[in-house]
């Protein structure tokens, strides 16, 4: 590694050797060495991305305080937004990466998590009463950190700790250390967050850790795992929030492929990837994807006012994404961005933090949850010497089981239950039933971006969709439907903005007769409206797909709900004419009603959940657009 300029010879030598990084990707035999000085900006639009030969330019290290570019809520640390101005580009042989580094033990002292294993228990057991219970989301996570202090020199510690890593961790996106002069990451986190090559945009939600416990325990017990409701319904959801990311940054939303196992050397995860075309600025794509839901919740929006209701410190780097953008031989921007987990963090001092956190939903137990967040921190605590190193076969070889015919079924059979539609490839008008093309209609977003899905649904059935937030009051006019959306918070309060701006909608469009079809919270709203009492569940339908009747056939469909409206009746007559109403037997539960111009559904038929969403929806469709159109985009057409 005797090149010109090379921090590591540099720090050989006795000198300072100025900001640099240095990541290995998942399978690569080299090391990428990035190095030149460190700027800040106050946005990510603001991000360097000049013209001129391929390669990197910018690797921006984004805190999770930049949430707030979007008006989300957190606990403000103040941390800015750096990045190092890529003026050096080395790719290094690992194995001369591995000599150069310091093979010696990391040594700190007074390590403990910042709050106690009970502290974190009760955080988790009021999350899911006060948050998940009350409808205010799917899942949430919740972070903990694991501070102490490095003895001696911080960048010697990081340097052998990045080693350790290297040659001790296995299956990470990343591996890698970002030295800024100020501060240090070092870590191997195991998820992409955003990529865009060649104009195509790709994510890759990973979910559900299995923590190995040795070779002879542990294939059995994968399988177990894999088949494990809790961990299947966990993995399901943070799809569904990413897919919504991919729908707004992609042309035609995302196309899932997977799942796959992902191995590391102390835990096995479960993922899928999902890629779609995409044209927008890549500091665009960043923005519009900040944070993955795997390390915050959904939906996103509330997920990030839970986090700052439960949390007592802000969380740094912690959610966070490494990004790396640049341009490839055609000119074209790229970008490449982990996120920033099972990472550790030192300070020039030599204070050392490592965050963790687990992915709360309406199955778990705090004592799980506890656990998960121990198990997550050990491959950085092991490279850190704060933990033992990784369960191995009796030849040494580390544990794993991608190719097991067992285990590749298991996770085939995952996607059984899925909706096709977001399986494969498809284009706007794909599957548009006679008497759509050419129609109009106008999504109100009741602040969960499922409406970015629904619009993608909406569009390949033949509609041409605009979005609108709720917060931003407009015409009516012009559309030949309108779709009122999902989101969180309880129907029934009166004083909430939110919820008197769409019944406010609604009552309009109810009253002009309008094309109406209300989605989620948008249809307990408008089954409030026409009279029916609406209830807080006994168990929150927070990720749950049901076979339901739905008028008389039985469909597959996903609920993310916690409130819902009963009927003791399967069809009465209101203010606005009679309603028909597919409704629970045991309960009275309204899953779905219809009437004139009007039709309503507690489920989510966009949601990767919904197997026949997509039928459901054309149904829906069919009974409210059997009529001439009413924009000049589709006058005289009749459904």
């Amino acid at each position: 590694m005797s090149v010109p300029s090379d921090p590591l010879a540099a720090l050989a030598a006795g000198r300072d050797p100025g900001p640099f990084a240095l990541v290995r990707r998942e399978g690569a035999d080299h090391v990428d060495l990035y190095a030149g000085p460190v700027h800040r900006a106050e946005h990510l639009a603001d991000l360097p991305l000049p013209d001129g030969p391929p390669g990197p330019r910018t690797l921006a290290l984004v805190p999770f305080r930049q949430i707030t570019e979007r008006g989300f809520a957190c606990v403000d640390d103040g941390l800015p937004l750096e990045f190092l101005e890529v003026r050096q580009h080395l790719r290094i042989p690992l194995a001369r990466v591995l000599d150069a580094l310091p093979d010696a033990p990391v040594r700190t002292r007074d390590a403990g998590f910042d709050i106690s294993d009970d502290e974190y228990a009760a955080v988790v057991e009021r999350v899911l009463t006060d948050e998940i219970g009350r409808g205010e989301g799917a899942n949430f996570v919740i972070h903990r950190t694991l501070r102490a202090r490095v003895q001696g020199d911080p960048l010697t510690a990081a340097l052998a700790a990045l080693r350790r890593l290297l040659v001790r961790e296995r299956g990470a996106y990343w591996t890698f250390l970002v030295h800024t002069g100020a501060r240090i990451l070092v870590g191997a986190s195991p998820e992409r967050h955003v990529s865009v090559t060649d104009g195509l945009v790709e994510m890759n939600p990973i979910s559900g850790t299995f923590r190995h416990r040795g070779a002879a325990a542990d294939r059995a017990a994968l399988l177990r795992f894999l088949r494990d409701e809790k961990e299947v319904e966990e993995l399901y959801m943070v799809l569904d929030e990413e897919l919504k990311m991919m729908a707004v940054v992609a042309e035609h939303g995302g196309q899932v492929v997977g799942p796959y196992l992902k191995e590391m050397a102390h835990l096995a995860h479960t993922e899928y990837l999902l890629a779609g075309r995409c044209s927008r600025d890549v500091r665009d794509v960043l923005r519009e994807t900040m944070f993955a839901p795997t390390v915050t919740g959904s939906p996103m929006e509330n997920a990030c006012r839970v986090i700052a209701r439960h949390e007592r410190t802000g969380r740094r780097y912690y959610a966070g994404v490494l990004a790396l953008l640049g341009r490839d031989e055609a000119g074209r921007q790229t970008l490449d961005a982990p996120i920033l987990i099972r990472t550790a963090e030192i300070t020039g001092d030599g204070e050392l933090r490592v965050p963790v956190g687990a992915t709360l939903v309406r199955h778990s137990t705090a004592a799980g949850e506890v656990a998960e967040t121990h198990a997550k921190a050990a491959g950085v605590l092991a490279a850190l010497g704060l933990g033992p190193d990784a369960p191995r076969d009796d030849d040494g070889a580390a544990v794993g089981y991608a190719d097991d015919p067992e285990v590749r079924a298991a996770l085939a059979a995952r996607n059984t239950p899925l909706a096709r539609f977001w399986l494969r490839q498809r284009e706007a008008g794909a599957i548009a039933p006679r008497g759509l093309a050419g129609r109009r209609a106008l999504v109100v977003d009741g602040e969960d971006t499922f409406t970015g899905m629904l619009a993608h649904q909406l569009g390949a059935l033949g509609l041409t969709v605009d979005r609108r937030d709720w917060s931003r009051p407009g015409p009516l006019d012009g559309y030949d439907l309108v779709v009122v959306g999902p989101g969180p918070g309880d129907p029934r309060d009166a004083t909430a903005p939110k919820m008197a701006a769409l019944r406010a909608v609604l009552a309009e469009l109810l009253a002009s007769g309008r094309p109406t079809l209300a989605v989620c919270l948008g249809h307990q709203l408008l089954a409030g409206l026409l009279g029916l009492p609406l209830h807080r569940r006994d168990a929150p339908y927070q990720g749950l797909p049901r076979d339901v009747d739905l008028f008389g056939v039985t469909r597959r469909v996903g609920f993310y709900a916690s409130f819902t409206a009963r009927a003791d009746a399967d069809r009465f007559t209101g203010a606005y004419g009679p309603v028909e109403v597919s409704r629970d037997a045991v309960d009275g539960a309204v899953h779905a009603l219809r009437g004139p111009g009007f039709a309503g559904v507690q489920f989510h038929p966009e949601s990767v959940l919904s197997r026949d969403g997509t039928v459901v929806l054309a149904d829906l469709l069919g009974h409210l657009l059997d009529r001439p159109a009413l924009s000049a985009h589709g006058a005289g057409d009749r459904g």
